[in-house]
């Protein structure tokens, strides 16, 4: 008997153990997510501005295609966190 609650409490410990870890994942990923999402919301604006100011010239085009591949990469980045987010959630949830 004593066996048995030694082993279930050792299980409960671990799944507390891993439950904070979770927690800690999940509050980082959000954290980057949001972090992410300013960096892209930042790029696109300066990419509107800039094509408003712009007009033709050569150089601000490239700096547009510049910032336009960084919005993408941006925005994939921020995809894949708020996917490492939903699953850290998931995983909370069914704890």
């Amino acid at each position: 008997m004593e066996e048995g609650f030694k082993l279930l409490e050792d299980r409960i410990q671990r799944a507390a153990e891993r439950l904070k870890e979770l927690t800690a994942e999940a509050k980082a990923a959000r954290t980057e997510a949001s972090r992410a999402n300013e960096r892209a919301e930042r790029a696109e604006r300066e990419l509107q501005a800039l094509k408003e100011r712009a007009g033709g010239s050569a150089a601000a085009a490239e700096k547009a295609e510049a910032l336009a591949g960084e919005v993408k990469t941006l925005r994939s980045e921020r995809e894949e966190l708020r996917g490492r987010v939903e699953k850290l959630t998931g995983l909370l949830d069914r704890l």
